[in-house]
């Protein structure tokens, strides 16, 4: 079964790290060559790789380290990984490293086996989405859920059913238009994309019948943070009566979605693009990446479980 690359973007090749750059897809297939932590931090700072390719880089951060025999900065490396972005649960995974790190077990062999069981616990998320999915279903999904949403049509695929997909553009980083519409495309899926605002009309006009996304954060009591706009999406699913699916990592130690620390982002992401200004001089811009999404409008978690 092929992959998208945004499935695992990231590898580590001798002792240099290499991350696929999100932000200049779908125009190029390029990646960014990491030699330390501190350049991979920089690169989950400046989003060019988010959602899973963020906790992979976590891994390959503290891999690098070992193969450059710098076991003693994986404290070092752990405090810079949890500097970098709040919202997604950093502290968790290199708590986990720290923690193997202590009881001096093989380090190596622990991340690797960590990878490999993210790799299948992905795939098994994937598959068991599939399994909600009826032949001839509209799905529409927001953000991207890193290489996730072509591998649930290729699952459909081979159950010979039928699946379409109409993606948000999700701005301010356009992930939705630039990312899910690119590898859903590349995999040969009937794909529609729509702006942010559309969701309600197209809702309200039959064009889907399901919506699927992803979560950067699952609190204990089923609450999610996701990419801005998701809590909106949940909310409008829910007046249409459709069924609003998530594919969850696994849930923090945070009680409730109350306790996420929400990650604001420079306000020149939405009054600019790409060196071009969109808004007049002197005004102000508010971006809150992400927004949280109770669990009662969850119609299902699809939960992934990670053996630690």
């Amino acid at each position: 079964m092929s992959l998208s690359p945004l499935f695992w973007p990231i590898q580590l090749k001798s002792k240099v790290i290499y991350i696929l750059d999100e932000t200049l897809l779908p125009r190029k297939l390029s990646y960014i060559k990491a030699r330390n932590y501190e350049e991979a931090c920089r690169a989950i700072k400046e989003m060019k790789t988010r959602a899973v390719g963020q906790v992979l880089l976590v891994m390959y951060i503290f891999l690098q380290l070992l193969k450059q025999g710098k076991r003693k900065d994986l404290i070092k490396a752990a405090q810079a990984i949890n500097a970098t972005r709040p919202t997604l649960s950093f502290k968790s995974l290199t708590d986990i490293v720290l923690g193997w790190a202590k009881k001096g077990a093989p380090l190596e062999k622990c991340i690797l086996g960590f990878l490999e069981g993210l790799k299948y616990s992905r795939i098994k998320q994937a598959e068991e989405v599939s399994k909600l999915i009826r032949d001839g279903d509209v799905i529409l999904t927001h953000c991207n859920i890193s290489g996730l949403m072509p591998l649930i049509g290729e699952f459909c695929r081979q159950q010979n059913k039928k699946v379409s997909f109409f993606t948000t553009e999700t701005r301010p980083y356009l992930q939705g238009s630039r990312l899910t519409a690119w590898e859903l495309k590349r995999a040969g899926f009937d794909v529609t994309i729509i702006t942010d605002n559309m969701v309600a009309a197209v809702m309200s006009l039959g064009k889907v019948n399901k919506v699927i996304v992803g979560a950067d954060h699952l609190a204990k009591n089923g609450d999610i943070a996701n990419k801005i706009g998701t809590y909106g999406i949940a909310v409008l699913a829910r007046h249409f009566k459709l069924p609003f699916y998530v594919l969850c990592p696994p849930a923090s130690h945070l009680k409730s979605g109350r306790e996420i620390k929400i990650e604001m982002r420079p306000d020149k992401e939405i009054l600019e693009y790409q060196g071009l200004r969109l808004a007049p001089q002197g005004v102000k811009g508010y971006y809150p990446a992400f927004d949280v999404t109770p669990a009662g409008l969850i119609t299902k978690h699809i939960y992934m479980e990670i053996k630690r």
